[in-house]
């Protein structure tokens, strides 16, 4: 059995959506699914060359 041929002669329809729109819409995406990072802690070896320092 023979699959059916589509109807080519209707165009297809592509909603119209701006590249702003949709780059947008995955950084809200990724803001709102990624947990929020913990602050870095600076290193003790950092901490003590700039009390050194000063």
């Amino acid at each position: 059995m023979q699959a059916p041929e589509r109807d080519e002669t209707r165009p297809r329809v592509v909603p119209a959506v701006s590249m702003r729109d949709l780059l947008a819409s995955c950084a809200a995406a990724t803001a709102v699914s990624t947990p929020p990072r913990e602050p870095r802690r600076p290193d003790p070896e950092q901490l003590t060359e700039h009390r050194e320092a000063a």
